[in-house]
């Protein structure tokens, strides 16, 4: 996480969402704290409890004036599938999903790097999390994310830090 600093403005971007429009950085300052989450690939296991957990917990989101985008290298196309059908059961996705295929902006924020996976290593994503203050300020890094709980871990940081 070396590229980033608490503090610092968040570095901008421009990404295509999940319906291929283009959702700049930018265009929350000064109105929506954001939580910038980096995630490996769509429709995985842990990548879908992760963002089911986040659809389950809009609302809280919301009330703290906080919008949440998901990065991953994933293709608009995959993205799309992904947010219609997490899982055949779930409900759709709420929120927004960002395509970074040349994993430019994961690059940028030090969320991507050496991963191992049953003893072979490769690049990918680091799953983590940046909380960005309406200031477009980084505010939290969560270099280490549960799954499980990210919703909930993020929820209580937004609050503990006053955003």
């Amino acid at each position: 996480m070396a590229s980033v600093k608490i503090g610092n403005l968040a570095p901008a971007f421009s990404l295509k969402n999940q319906n291929g429009e283009s959702v700049n950085l930018k265009d929350f300052k000064g109105s929506k704290n954001v939580v910038l989450y980096f995630y490996p690939r769509a429709k995985t296991p842990g990548c879908t409890v992760q963002a089911c957990g986040i659809r389950d917990t809009k609302k809280a989101f919301d009330k703290l004036d906080t919008v949440v985008l998901g990065v991953s290298p994933d293709s608009v196309a995959k993205l799309k599938k992904f947010e219609e059908n997490p899982k055949k059961e779930e409900s759709p996705l709420n929120f927004t999903l960002l395509s970074d295929e040349d994993h430019s902006i994961a690059d940028k924020y030090g969320a991507w790097g050496p991963k191992k996976f049953m003893g072979k290593e490769f690049d990918g994503i680091l799953r983590s999390t940046f909380i960005i203050g309406k200031d477009g300020k980084l505010k939290h890094i969560m270099a280490k994310v549960n799954t499980k709980t990210h919703h909930e871990d993020a929820l209580a940081l937004i609050k503990e830090l006053g955003l």
